[in-house]
């Protein structure tokens, strides 16, 4: 098994379990091809020994043929990761050292059994959407791609107005703080926490959310997953922030962003069968109340 390894940086308290993690891989027949800032601080700055194995800069050195594009950290470093795909349907998978890691499969200080079930195949792979942006004020090297959402930002204490466009049908001008389109993976992040629905990641659909809106009688809408979404934004002040999941960039008053979904899908890894479900009750407490105990 063919492995890219990809982490932004391995705190003191778990570096001890990383090494066991990767030699553990190693033993087990893997081919390691490390992310090569990372690489050098292990062996230069942190004097750890890992097997040995490549090293990638960029998505340009990750072969094909690879296997398994393997994050280890909290979900931003699994975001931070998916513009090495380049898309291509290589599988992801997580394991989580950071601190919520709701995307992640499997979590670093709770054994190695996930291991096992690589390797033997015991795991299901879960299809993904991903938005697709396009405008012609985007960098030529801006990522158009997200896993989570697609977020307009105010940059100063003014509020925005949003016009949106759904498969050609003009809403009702949102007036608020931003505007939040998020997918069924990205239901359980941004979208959340500004009352957006829970939605199943197999669910075909998408969410439209206005950020604290200052129409009293604007909701979260649920789209179908074929809808084609404009967004215009007018500021008064500084340009408005546009933001895919982890990544940012000036929108200017009066251009058009387009939204819809992507051509592919990304392949996620899951070692458990109802990880979802586990995850709303164990990471984001859903339902916690003394009289379920």
């Amino acid at each position: 098994m063919k492995i890219a390894l990809y982490a932004r940086d391995i705190e003191l308290k778990w570096r001890d379990r990383f090494c066991l993690i990767v030699r553990m891989l190693h033993e087990k027949g893997a081919s390691l091809t490390y992310y090569r800032p990372l690489f050098q601080r292990l062996k230069e700055e942190y004097l750890l020994s890992v097997p040995h194995g490549d090293t990638f800069n960029n998505g340009d050195d990750i072969s094909d043929n690879t296997d398994l594009l393997l994050c280890m950290g909290g979900d931003g470093t699994m975001l931070e990761s998916l513009p090495l795909l380049k898309g291509r349907p290589i599988p992801v998978a997580g394991v989580n050292f950071g601190r919520l890691g709701f995307l992640a499969g499997a979590d670093l200080g709770t054994g190695s059994e996930w291991i096992e079930d690589l390797f033997s195949q015991r795991y299901f792979i879960e299809r993904r959407m991903l938005f697709k942006v396009s405008g012609d004020f985007l960098p030529k090297d801006f990522y158009p791609f997200a896993l989570n959402e697609v977020a307009i930002q105010r940059r100063d204490p003014l509020m925005v107005s949003v016009n949106v466009r759904v498969d050609g049908k003009e809403l009702p001008t949102y007036w608020s703080d931003g505007l939040v389109l998020a997918t069924p993976t990205g239901s359980t992040a941004y979208s959340l926490s500004i009352g957006g629905p829970i939605m199943f990641p197999g669910v075909k659909a998408m969410i439209l959310a206005p950020i604290a809106p200052h129409n009293l009688n604007i909701r979260p809408l649920v789209l179908p997953e074929t809808s084609e979404i404009e967004l215009s934004v007018t500021t008064k002040v500084a340009p408005a922030i546009l933001s895919l999941d982890n990544r940012s960039v000036s929108i200017p008053n009066g251009k058009i962003l387009r939204v819809k979904r992507a051509e592919f899908d990304l392949n996620y890894i899951s070692f458990r069968e109802n990880k979802f479900i586990d995850g709303l009750r164990n990471k984001l407490l859903w339902g916690e109340d003394k009289r379920n105990s």
